[in-house]
């Protein structure tokens, strides 16, 4: 009786002061809606497909189910690789990808994902959220009608299964390797004939010898596509990728349609998926790599001459690229400011504490 009345008087004062309802508002204002999200990723690969729906879930539960985003893999409704176009041009309302992949477009977009020598996890983090990263992508993504936001990170990867051990930058020469685009266009420089090949189809195209090596990701995802079982030399580190920024790609038209509050959602959810992802890789990661080398996997470092001739080649094609592209020489310049800030502190604390339990955890063993 109490709420009768109150509810009563709520709608014989909001009258009176020639307001509307507050019941009519609130629901023109929860609208129920509902998105495609294609990804570039299978579900096999389901710590990093699960970004996607990570980002359903929270959404859903942020909004009482009036906001429902269904994932689809990579290929049910586009190719892997042609996840940028589908949000561009609507054809879905937001897909998750990992920027690099359109390298071909623009190398720019790399900078959103992965660049060779670049920023680790809690660099690239702390670039988007502290930096200037977000507001340099958003300017950039702009043009392509796509609204981006960080959607998870691998973490630093692997540097790939090769069939023969890599000892010098001589065996590098000829070599068909499996690779993304960036880092194709500096190994290529050394000699490397770089493959484009979408993760699904790696392990058919390592096993006939179509490609001589390949790199995916890292431990946990090679161990479900067994890449272990047709080329037994796994390398370290991806240098490449020191993290991979995989991106929620929103378009624009469909977000700026959305109620304010639903697009702070969807912020949150993929915020929240991110640090989802962080947690998946670096709990699963350690055991699938013993379980790799228990199997047979022989577990290597690239040489120094290797990584020191990747270092040169990715300064001369970054030099080139800053010079002939001036958006990217924009989004280059503030990230490696920013990344050769942050390189001499985690060496001070991070790299420090890091050695020093490596050493001591191996002495104890």
């Amino acid at each position: 009786m109490q709420r009768r009345s109150f509810m009563k008087h709520a709608a014989l004062g909001g009258a009176a002061a020639g307001a509307t309802l507050a019941a009519p508002v609130f629901a023109q204002d929860m609208p129920t809606i509902t998105w495609r999200l294609a990804s570039s990723f299978p579900r096999s690969a389901d710590a990093i497909f699960s970004g996607g729906e990570m980002v359903a879930k929270y959404l859903n539960e942020a909004t009482g189910g009036k906001f429902n985003i269904r994932a689809f893999p990579a290929g049910e409704i586009v190719p892997a690789l042609q996840v940028l176009d589908a949000v561009q041009n609507g054809t879905v309302e937001c897909g998750h990808s990992a920027s690099y992949y359109y390298y071909g477009k623009d190398p720019t977009f790399s900078f959103d994902a992965a660049v060779p020598f670049g920023l680790n996890t809690r660099q690239m983090n702390a670039w988007m959220t502290h930096g200037n990263g977000m507001s340099l992508m958003r300017e950039f993504f702009k043009t392509y009608n796509i609204v981006n936001f960080p959607c998870g990170y691998t973490g630093t990867q692997m540097g790939g299964w090769f069939r023969n051990e890599i000892k010098s930058v001589e065996d590098l020469k000829g070599l068909k390797f499996r690779v993304s685009a960036f880092a194709g266009a500096v190994l290529s420089r050394l000699g490397v004939v770089p493959q484009q090949i979408a993760g699904g189809d790696i392990y058919p195209a390592l096993e006939k010898g179509t490609i001589d090596a390949a790199e995916w990701i890292g431990p946990y995802d090679d161990e479900k596509l067994g890449f272990n079982k047709v080329a037994r030399f796994y390398y370290a580190p991806g240098w490449w990728e020191g993290t991979l920024q995989v991106s929620l790609y929103v378009n624009d038209k469909s977000f700026e349609s959305l109620p304010k509050h639903y697009q702070a959602a969807l912020s949150n959810a993929s915020a929240a998926a991110t640090n989802d992802m962080i947690g998946k890789y670096d709990a699963e990661n350690p055991n699938a790599l013993r379980r790799l080398i228990a199997n047979g996997a022989q577990l290597r470092s690239f040489p120094r001459e290797v990584m020191e001739a990747c270092f040169a080649a990715s300064n001369d094609l970054y030099k080139e690229l800053s010079a002939s592209n001036p958006r990217f020489k924009k989004v280059h310049d503030d990230y490696m400011a920013f990344r050769d800030s942050q390189v001499p502190w985690f060496r001070v604390a991070e790299n420090n504490f890091d050695q020093f339990m490596s050493a001591a955890l191996g002495r104890r063993s």
